[in-house]
């Protein structure tokens, strides 16, 4: 079987179908529906042999559940309600997940006591600042302007503390509800996001809105809405670009299919073909990836992998409008102008996000090309000043990172990511006097970073499904999702001695939950299905996420800081490392 296209289906060249007009099922990624199998041909289509026999050779299909659904959705109204009630309703649960009792506790935890500081001197002085020694006690306690004029040497890009004070500069720094506000508002927005990609990708509102409960209920994207760090927003920033990225494909091959059949008609022969400009999308996609990397560096991953994706999309469809050179004119045509209009936005993001540092004088590392035998000479000479200077920070600070060895308690090692062998304790307390509040007199707070742990252990072996999906029927559902899983994943393989954490794998994790929902949108099924499959495929979600609704109940208290007994905080201690 060769290679027909990395994104081709039936269901792409009408892209306002949905299923979900007939059925909570339907949508799927399942090879067996032409609409998400990638094939050179019909013919090479894996199709099950049951859903080419006529109805009566097959027997009875679908259940009593699909006609009620059908019959619920019957008018566009309905239809539309659900359309937008579903994402809102899992939208409006994770937001009741990360902002209920935000502001416990009243304390800096964890890395909070880089960021929030950080961000506090940003609105300040508009570069970070450094703190006297206690500071962190101090600063719970509501006296906030403890901190200096000197600069403190940071070693990530400054937006990420910018979008943290957001909270602070509107309500003030006295509560810890206001500096981790809008870090939980980003939590709650990637689940309404998370939503809107998998419909782009499933073409089943169903299975986009499992997605979104998927993010909205697991542990690990609980815990990193609730507390203020810089990972959440990469994971927002990056699903941001993801959903613009599966705008712009969508668009794009319909931009270049009408550019060809125009020169045809006009008698002329489109050989490479013609280069598309037309891309707000991927402008959008490369604000939104740039804006990730102005949170981290491992944004940068994500512009490599989305921008090499488009690349292979764009010569999939030049193959698929019968273009001649279509490698020709993916690599050596369109591939510069998707440079163009992805990877200098991005960059402009970035440096804009360095403005407070910049139009100042009181950062670190602010001034080093003015002194002395520091400023470059010949080529360089040209760049200005101040941006020699940020050149060399981001020297000293790239230095910094690939040299970080020094153990730490909770540190995880990448290879364990996938089984999350060792979550991180970003905050614990405890009483024994009775006043804990949890019924007994020793009571324990706790707040793990540990994934929901039926959730990530089936997205990961859901990950390792799609591998072998988009390798046997070349789905383009399952090839999104796994270049998402590798630019949030595979690079920190290279680091392997680095210091690094569990909490990390929220840049990628919308990615390997969306390879669950896929998972789980093949197991649900289709109304078109022998009726034991199909009842057999309900009742095996509605079990699943049943438990996964159920353990999430179970871990919450040690997501938020709720005091409880010793003996109950044990009982989530699933494998050694965890406690």
């Amino acid at each position: 079987m060769g290679l027909h296209g990395v994104g081709a289906s039936a269901r792409d060249e009408h892209p306002e179908a949905d299923d979900d007009e007939q059925t909570p099922g339907a949508g799927r990624p399942d090879a067996a529906s032409a609409p998400t199998a990638i094939a050179v041909d019909t013919a090479s289509v894996a199709t099950a042999p049951a859903a080419s026999a006529p109805a009566h050779a097959r027997g009875p299909v679908g259940t009593r559940l699909d006609t009620w659904w059908t019959g619920l959705l019957s008018t566009p109204r309905r239809r539309a309600l659900w359309t937008w009630g579903g994402p809102i309703a899992v939208t409006l649960l994770a937001a009741v997940l990360r902002f209920w009792n935000l502001g416990h506790p009243q304390a800096i935890v964890f890395d909070e006591t880089y960021y929030v500081k950080d961000a506090w001197t940003l609105l300040a002085n508009g570069y970070e600042s450094a703190w006297p020694e206690g500071a962190d006690q101090d600063f719970a306690r509501g006296d906030t302007d403890v901190f200096s004029d000197d600069p403190s040497y940071v070693v990530h890009p400054p937006l990420g503390k910018w979008m943290i004070g957001l909270g602070m500069a509107l309500f003030g720094a006295d509560s810890a509800f206001w500096w981790r506000a809008s870090t939980a508002l980003a939590g709650t927005v990637a689940v309404f996001l998370m939503t809107l990609a998998g419909r782009r990708l499933f073409r089943s509102t169903l299975v986009a809105v499992i997605a979104g409960l998927l993010l909205a209920i697991d542990g690990n994207a609980i815990v990193m809405s609730r507390v203020a760090l810089l990972d959440n927003w990469v994971m927002l920033f990056c699903l941001l670009g993801f959903w613009f990225v599966l705008l712009d494909r969508d668009g794009t091959e319909s931009r270049l299919r009408a550019r060809i059949e125009a020169v045809r008609s006009g008698g002329g022969h489109p050989h490479w073909g013609p280069v598309i400009w037309t891309r707000p999308w991927l402008v959008a996609a490369g604000v939104a990836f740039g804006a990730a990397t102005a949170v981290k560096w491992s944004g940068l991953y994500f512009v490599a992998a989305f921008g090499i994706y488009l690349v292979l999309v764009d010569a999939m469809a030049r193959r698929r409008a019968g273009l001649p050179f279509w490698i020709e004119g993916a690599l050596f045509r369109q591939a510069p102008a998707t440079f163009v209009l992805l990877v200098p936005v991005a960059f402009v993001v970035y440096l804009a996000s360095w403005t407070g540092w910049l139009v100042t004088d009181g950062g670190y590392y602010r001034n080093w090309a003015d002194e002395a035998g520091n400023a470059a000479t010949g080529f360089w000479s040209w760049v200005p000043l101040p941006l020699q200077s940020l050149w060399h920070y981001h020297q000293a600070a790239y230095g910094y990172h690939v040299g970080v060895h020094s153990p730490h308690p909770w540190q995880a090692n990448p290879l364990t990511w996938p089984i999350a062998w060792r979550p991180t304790n970003m905050y614990f307390a405890s009483t024994d006097d009775g006043s804990g509040g949890c019924g007994q007199a020793e009571c324990w707070s706790s707040i793990m970073g540990i994934p929901n742990p039926i959730i990530w252990w089936a997205a990961t072996l859901a990950t390792a499904y799609l591998v072998y999906r988009f390798a046997r029927y070349r789905e383009w559902t399952s090839g999104a999702i796994l270049v998402g899983v590798a630019a949030g994943y595979l690079p920190w393989l290279m680091y392997l001695g680095r210091t690094v954490f569990q909490f990390y794998t929220i840049a990628y994790e919308p990615f390997v939950l969306l390879a669950l929902a896929a998972v789980l949108g093949i197991v649900l099924g289709h109304p078109g299905d022998a009726r034991w499959r199909r009842q057999q495929g309900i009742a095996s979600v509605a079990v699943f996420l049943g438990v996964a609704i159920a353990v999430s109940v179970f871990f919450y208290p040690l997501w938020s800081a709720m005091p409880v007994t010793p003996e109950f905080r044990q009982l989530h201690f699933w494998l050694p490392r965890w406690g």
